[in-house]
């Protein structure tokens, strides 16, 4: 039975949108930290707070994602993305915690026309989508780890590239945005949601954990620059966004082209329902317009 849970990088996108629905009057424990009150590239101060803080389930949103600067500061990204997911490993081993970890469609070079499935095989092709690759086989050593790969991610809360978009469409006449890399955007609010009713599902079920690798996103496809065009109609912005190739916006790390991911795995061993991207994001955006 899962009680107590600990979040690490609760402070992010999806830690901010857990603790909001755990303010909704979720039947669990949740203790929040970030980088201020655990630091969990220190395997003694792991040990020691698990100590002080039993859990039954630890929930790892704590990540290095800035994407471009990983290519020059590797070590750091391997630190959070690498060695503190084997780090959190050992201590949910030591202590018979679940695990779950939140990981990216940047473990593959999106170099194909099918949407990803778990069993495919990861093909990284950058710093972060390396480390992050690495982190996710820490984790697969344990087998009570379950990881979550998602793609695109955006909120309300942090920095994203709907609250880019929504800022730069108001400043500006026109912006160029790329239509050559596609995937799926997805709310934070809905993983988030998506972890919760896994937890549900566990407990009400009374059911082993399924361990293992599955995908989320929200439903649909489109390039960025679809994304952009419908962040511009929902929030009812008069920015013209123009459609660019990668090449004409070139940055230091690579990026997949393709990073759609087939959800039929989550959907089916959890029960669970998948909003489509574009209703997501005008929930978001009128979130934001009530805030």
């Amino acid at each position: 039975m899962i009680k107590n849970i600990l979040v690490t990088g609760s402070y992010g996108q999806l830690g901010n949108e857990l603790h909001e629905l755990a303010d909704q009057g979720l039947p669990y424990h949740f203790i929040w930290t970030d980088v201020d009150t655990l630091d969990i590239t220190d395997k003694k101060a792991l040990r020691n707070f698990i100590k002080k803080n039993p859990i039954d389930l630890l929930i790892n949103c704590a990540a290095y994602n800035a994407v471009d600067k990983a290519e020059e500061e590797k070590e750091i990204a391997e630190l959070i993305n690498t060695k503190a997911v084997r780090l959190l490993v050992e201590i949910s081993k030591e202590n018979d915690t679940k695990f779950i970890h939140v990981s990216t469609d940047y473990v593959f070079n999106g170099k194909t026309f099918l949407p990803y499935k778990e069993t495919d095989t990861p093909n990284a092709n950058s710093v972060y989508g390396i480390s992050k690759l690495k982190g996710e086989e820490e984790a697969l050593k344990y087998d009570n780890a379950l990881i979550i790969r998602t793609a695109w991610l955006y909120s309300s809360y942090g920095k994203n590239f709907v609250k880019t978009m929504l800022r730069l469409g108001a400043e500006r006449e026109s912006l160029n945005v790329i239509f050559d890399q596609v995937g799926t955007p997805t709310y934070a609010h809905d993983l988030a949601k998506t972890i919760i009713s896994i937890i549900n599902y566990i407990n009400d079920n009374k059911k082993d954990f399924n361990p293992g690798i599955y995908n989320f996103s929200n439903e649909g496809v489109c390039s960025w620059y679809d994304f952009a065009v419908f962040i511009m109609k929902s929030a009812g912005l008069s920015c013209k966004v123009l459609p660019i190739e990668t090449k004409d916006y070139p940055l230091p790390a690579n990026r997949p082209f393709y990073s759609v991911l087939n959800k039929s795995k989550i959907r089916s061993a959890f029960n669970i329902e998948i909003p489509h991207w574009k209703e997501s994001l005008d929930k978001c955006i009128r979130k934001m317009g009530k805030e």
